[in-house]
């Protein structure tokens, strides 16, 4: 498919003509920086630089941090609280890093549910849609084992009980959590290993959003609604399309500078609201906490987790075909991991030929019972593994696997979509233009 036409970069002075000829990267900046840009993108398409400054931000607070951290169980705990006490600034250092995780995920949810309204995962975007979930994968792994940095009550059990499931895998599950562990148990091998793997990770998802931003790229980026840029001729694309800078790089700061004002908010007068308190008592293997849970953003699958017990007719079937292979535990992982998978597999589960949820009426009903459910996920993620919770949580984990699995494949069949705006410019001009009389927007009936 070919690409949008635009002005590439030309270099004009002998030294920019020296540099472009050994290392094109003031070309690669500006064909960037200039790419066209469809010009109807809502706010909704703003979580791109929010997630860059929250990658950055991760990246530059953690190499500081791990300059004082000690990766040891015997005085990680202490080597926290030396940097909350005694190295300069390292208090706020801290602070921005704990809550700079949790503004990551926020942006990382917002960016994905906008994707699954707006059509984004369908073709030809399907490679940086996956790309988006392995990123999203990487973020848990990481987020996870920075969460038991800090050798609390809550970061050692947290690792205990998850660390665990993977011993539920049938047959490579023993040597698969000992592999993982270094050992038998959460010990100071395990702690190293985290660590280690704490500081990696974020440099293989910076390589991952390279690849993801190289993706939408290549294929131009989607719109709300879900019509293509014109590719027929340059005056085509460019009335579709403004180029990236000035125009996004602006809107994208101003509303990067509003969410940081929130953002700092909160980490000036309220850092350890998202947190839990018995992360400040240091890890003792002799004393469980009397509810385990993990941080605010794994809570939605936390529940998955645990919503599939041995009492339900599910789990029970699945253990009998399988002769006792499958057992609650490994059924509560596979569950946990499929929900994350099913997201991954919807460009190929959604059958509609109608790319953005704007023109599917049905499917915005549907999809917002999803937005809910996520939710509600999430409390319950937090709620004691005890009635009325418990069923709550299967009914809202049923619900998700519904979607993607048998809603959305038949709405693909059974919706009628409303019509679609010929153009990209078509929509701009009905939602920005100024009124004049007798002007009527052109509309393609849907597909």
């Amino acid at each position: 498919m070919a690409g949008i036409p635009h002005d590439h970069y030309e270099p004009k002075s002998n030294g920019e003509k020296w540099l472009h000829t050994r290392l094109p990267v003031v070309g690669l900046l500006y064909d960037t920086l200039m790419i066209p840009t469809p010009k109807n993108l809502n706010w909704m398409w703003i979580w791109g630089i929010v997630l860059t400054f929250c990658l950055a931000l991760q990246i530059v607070t953690g190499i500081v941090l791990a300059m004082h951290y000690t990766p040891h169980v015997d005085v990680a705990f202490s080597s926290v609280e030396h940097i909350m006490r005694n190295v300069n600034g390292g208090y706020m250092l801290r602070y921005l890093h704990m809550n700079g995780a949790s503004l990551f995920f926020v942006a990382v949810y917002a960016h994905i549910f906008r994707g699954l309204y707006y059509g984004s995962y369908k073709a030809p975007r399907e490679i940086t849609w996956i790309v988006g979930m392995l990123i999203y994968l990487l973020m848990m792994a990481t987020g996870f084992m920075g969460y038991v940095l800090p050798w609390g009550q809550m970061s050692f059990w947290g690792a205990t009980v998850i660390t665990g499931l993977f011993g539920a895998i049938p047959f490579i599950g023993e040597s698969l959590q000992t592999l993982l562990l270094g050992g038998p148990a959460v010990d100071n091998a395990t702690l190293n290993r985290f660590f280690s793997l704490h500081y990696l990770l974020p440099f293989v998802i910076a390589g991952l959003v390279i690849v993801h931003i190289w993706a939408f790229h290549t294929t131009g980026n989607n719109n709300p609604t879900g019509v293509e840029v014109r590719r027929t001729s340059k005056e085509d694309a460019e009335k579709d399309t403004l180029p990236f800078w000035p125009y996004f790089v602006m809107k994208d700061l101003f509303a990067l500078a509003v969410i940081l004002v929130v953002f700092f908010a909160i980490v000036g007068f309220m850092p350890n609201y998202l947190g839990h308190p018995d992360n400040y008592i240091e890890a003792n293997p002799l004393s469980t906490p009397a509810h385990i849970v993990p941080e605010w953003y794994f809570l939605p699958f936390y529940a998955i987790l645990r919503a599939f017990t041995a009492e339900v007719w599910v789990v029970q079937i699945a253990s009998f075909v399988t002769g006792g292979i499958i057992d609650a535990k490994f059924f509560g992982v596979l569950a946990m991991f499929g929900a994350i998978a099913v997201m991954a597999l919807v460009p190929w589960l959604d059958t509609s030929s109608v790319r953005s949820g704007r023109y599917r009426p049905m499917f915005k009903w549907w999809f917002a019972l999803l937005v809910i459910d996520f939710f509600a996920l999430m409390w319950l993620g937090a709620m004691p593994a005890e009635e009325p919770y418990a069923s709550f949580s299967l009914i809202a984990s049923a619900y998700w696997f519904a979607y993607f699995l048998v809603i959305l494949p038949l709405l693909g069949v059974i919706e009628k979509p409303a019509p679609q705006p010929e153009t990209i410019e078509a929509d701009f001009d009905a939602h920005y233009a100024p009124k004049t009389g007798g002007t009527k927007t052109l509309v393609k009936p849907a597909e």
